[in-house]
């Protein structure tokens, strides 16, 4: 990969360090032994994944605040440690039921399966820390069951339906008067956004920390920073590379805003495009498709990892290129290709030949 426009500060450095900010003005909020939790996972966790967990514990300690009348009167950030062995299992259950519908600040908050579930995995996470660190007890949020997820079919898009977004992506057929005022500036761009994520899998979280010196364009080659804070190469096909050429000759007209020199994708605004920016884009070529699918990026990724596992029927591969640490997740994804699969191999096997 060259380097071509200087030693700009990645942009996966930038975030880890607003995470990080953001995570002290929260740290004050919480009961001050939870510095020591968050201290003691550090070495094992990204700056996003502690600032996750700080949010969701200080929901359950808002709650706790707010419920439990003698709490009431003690701030949060004054709890000691020891209400964490005063809670029980019950309590937790509450909790859970609680998270499905509240006010805060006059604003309806509501959390389905997945909501609860990552709070639920914070709480089990410092209750496991404290434990093995003999500050507490009982380790009561291990004796409470996490949230049952119900499977989901996968939204993806049909091979036709990903020829109709591009090419109308190319033509800006169906858009607004106003859109179209835009189209002829970001043509270029978000074909090649949408042909690098069809045609690679990757989240958009890595499609908009991508660099101009992370792309090697003698292998096909791109280097991204993947979601658990590693760096990895995943190879594009042809389609994906004429497309980024073609975007990156424009590219170079354009003079970016101050820290947004390196960034490969801009805005309109001339700055590094946010994940927010490329959803609404998504969204905007994809209900011109079709309107019984609701399609976000994470879709088009589903779509790359279901045209893969039909291409190979390798799930290792599928999981290995989509960046999962465990292939279950991915098996618990594609569940309904391998049944497509077996179905398919009871059709190749054949005892005895046709009379």
């Amino acid at each position: 990969m060259q380097n071509n426009i200087g030693n700009d500060e990645k942009y996966y450095n930038e975030q880890d360090k607003i995470n990080i900010i953001r995570m002290r003005e929260v740290l004050d909020t919480l009961p001050k032994f939870c510095r020591q939790f968050f201290r003691g996972i550090e070495p094992t966790t990204s700056a996003r994944t502690r600032l996750g967990y700080a949010y969701d514990l200080r929901t359950f300690f808002e709650y706790l605040h707010s419920q439990n009348p003698s709490l009431r009167k003690i701030e949060i950030k004054d709890f000691s440690i020891g209400i964490l062995d005063q809670i029980e299992r019950e309590d937790i259950e509450e909790y859970l039921e609680y998270l499905s519908l509240y006010e805060k600040k006059d604003k309806e908050i509501t959390n389905a399966e997945q909501g609860k579930k990552r709070k639920m995995s914070a709480l089990r996470s410092m209750y496991s820390f404290f434990y093995k660190a003999e500050l507490v007890t009982r380790n009561t949020a291990e004796l409470v069951n996490m949230p049952k997820l119900h499977e989901h079919e996968i939204v993806r898009l049909e091979p036709n339906e990903v020829a109709t977004l591009l090419d109308q992506v190319e033509a800006g057929d169906k858009l607004t008067k106003a859109q179209l005022r835009y189209h002829e500036k970001t043509k270029l761009r978000d074909v090649a956004l949408l042909t690098l994520l069809l045609g690679t899998g990757i989240r958009v979280s890595e499609c908009v920390g991508i660099d101009f010196d992370d792309i090697d364009f003698d292998t096909n080659g791109l280097r991204i920073h993947r979601k658990g804070g590693y760096n990895t190469v995943v190879y594009f096909p042809e389609e994906v590379r004429t497309a980024l050429i073609d975007y990156i000759e424009q590219r170079k007209t354009i003079i970016p805003e101050e820290g947004s020199e390196n960034a490969l994708f801009l805005s309109l605004q001339n700055k590094r495009i946010t994940v927010r920016a490329v959803e609404k884009l998504v969204k905007k070529y994809a209900q011109n498709v079709t309107t019984l699918k609701n399609i976000t990026p994470h879709k088009l990724r589903s779509t790359f990892g279901t045209n893969l596992y039909q291409e190979s029927g390798d799930i290792y591969l599928v999981a290995d290129v989509l960046g999962h640490k465990d292939v279950n997740t991915t098996r618990k994804h594609y569940a309904a290709q391998d049944d497509a699969n077996r179905r398919r191999a009871a059709k190749m096997v054949h005892l005895r030949e046709n009379k």
